[in-house]
């Protein structure tokens, strides 16, 4: 359907058709006579006839534009009607994507809690599986082994996963209602000696007791040993077999109880006497201990002969001065030579001298110090090459440890922890007593050092106060 524009008009047409004519007309009058009547009468008659069409026109353009306007409204109706229901599915496509997201974040929440009672579930199957007593392996293998299957299924969906490992904890459960009033078992245990005997097991919670029916029997606490083919028996101190063996036969009497769970027999058998514990590091320990014993004897005697010095002060040295302001040489070298230990000597040799410039006496005051030193010093260098020395040794132990832990790993690999007990325990030990040795000389150096140079300085003080009070003059008219 074309629309007003695109359509020709019928009267327009008319009246163009009619003044053409009417041109033409005039055009044949001025050329010669025509019947202007009938000319204006033919005109009139198509003006009325385009006049019509017109009219006609008008009205096929007015009832195609109702018709048009009433199918824009239903189409203008029928988008809104679409509109809203857009809009409604928008509204619901959110909402639904909010719901997704919060079972998505339910999904996360169960799946970490999921992982979270697996990871319990693991950590309660290794706990189990180490309290297990040897007696009770046959019983809970299978169990044990079955968790693991489950817990290494991945094909399996998440809640029969849940429910095989499930099962562990219930047999546990049974298991701790059965140990409430006691289980006994028979089985084999290894006794002091080392030799497997049969006998019956008292299981009662985590303890565990072992008897057997011999006369005298063999009985105790039953105690896990790594790389142990059985568990060993340990009989507490004042416990006697007797005893345990009587209650595991009749169910009366009293039990050893290790709160520890076997922990404190674990500790007791790591310690080792000190002998033991010297062997164990290796011949380096020899030098070492030789050098720690000789610092320490030596330190004990520069420590006596430093104490049993006499001190020499300003108030002893007064009367020798005293003697020689009143001119007696004699008397004061008598009373020099009476003062004891090197401090007098060194002063009666300075009396002899007196009548000698000061500047002489001094250095003879001097030289007397410097032949004190060494013998002061005697023996307190050799603290201080104890203090390098051991840790050097110390260093060479734990050396010659490793290299024959390496040994002994490249010959019978790591499996067995107690093949490397005995190259470790050399290089941590000479270690240990490298340190013992060292620490201690460096201080004893540091004492008697100080003390030494404390008794030289107070000689020396002596000696620069004599110098000073020595008189200038010569009372006696000898001194030059």
């Amino acid at each position: 359907m074309k629309s007003v524009g695109e359509r020709g008009s019928p009267g327009t047409v008319g009246i163009a058709l009619g003044f053409l004519w009417l041109v033409y007309t005039v055009a044949l009058t001025g050329a010669g006579a025509v019947d202007t009547t009938a000319l204006m009468s033919g005109a009139k008659a198509d003006l009325e006839q385009a006049l019509r069409e017109l009219a006609q026109t008008r009205e096929q353009i007015e009832s195609e534009r109702t018709a048009l306007v009433r199918q824009v409204r239903e189409w203008e109706e029928r988008v809104l009607t679409r509109r809203g229901e857009l809009e409604r599915a928008r509204r619901a496509a959110d909402n639904e994507l909010v719901e997704l997201n919060a079972w998505r974040a339910e999904l996360r929440t169960r799946s970490n809690e999921l992982a979270a009672i697996e990871a319990l579930l693991h950590n309660y199957h290794e706990a189990l599986a180490g309290r297990l007593q040897a007696v009770e392996m046959d019983r809970y293998e299978p169990a044990l082994r079955a968790f693991q299957a489950a817990r290494s299924s991945d094909a399996a969906p998440p809640a029969e996963r849940l429910a095989q490992q499930l099962r562990l904890l219930e047999i546990g459960l049974q298991r701790l209602e059965q140990r409430i009033g006691g289980e006994q078992l028979p089985g084999r245990a290894l006794n002091s000696q080392g030799q497997l005997v049969e006998g019956q097991f008292l299981l009662m919670g985590p303890l565990a007791w072992f008897s057997t029916e011999g006369s005298p029997p063999v009985a105790g606490v039953v105690q896990m040993r790594l790389n142990s083919p059985a568990p060993e028996l340990a009989l507490p101190p004042h416990v006697t077999a007797q005893a345990i063996s009587e209650v595991i036969r009749t169910a009366r009497g009293i039990l050893p109880v290790d709160p520890t769970l076997g922990n404190a027999w674990k500790l007791q058998t790591t310690r080792d006497s000190f002998w033991t514990h010297i062997q164990k590091g290796g011949p380096v320990m020899v030098p070492i201990l030789l050098l720690g014993g000789l610092a320490l004897g030596i330190f004990a005697w520069k420590w006596i002969q430093l104490h049993r010095l006499p001190e020499v002060t300003p108030a002893v040295v007064a009367p020798v001065l005293e003697a020689l302001e009143r001119g007696n040489p004699e008397q004061a070298l008598h009373l020099a030579r009476q003062l004891p230990g090197p401090g007098g000597r060194m002063l009666a040799a300075a009396v002899e001298h007196w009548r000698e410039p000061k500047e002489f006496i001094e250095e003879i005051l001097y030289e007397k110090m410097l032949a004190l030193r060494p013998t002061l010093e005697r023996g307190i260098p050799f603290l201080a090459l104890t203090a390098a020395a051991a840790p050097l040794l110390g260093l060479l132990g734990t050396v010659t440890g490793m290299i024959n832990t390496f040994n002994v790993i490249t010959v019978f690999g790591t499996g067995d922890p107690k093949t490397l007990a005995g190259g470790i325990s050399e290089a941590l030990i000479t270690t240990e007593f490298g340190l013992i040795v060292a620490i201690p000389a460096l201080l004893l150096h540091a004492i008697l050092s100080r003390k030494v140079k404390g008794w030289l300085g107070r000689l020396e003080q002596v000696g620069v106060g004599f110098l000073n009070a020595l008189p200038e003059g010569d009372p006696a008219g000898i001194r030059r």
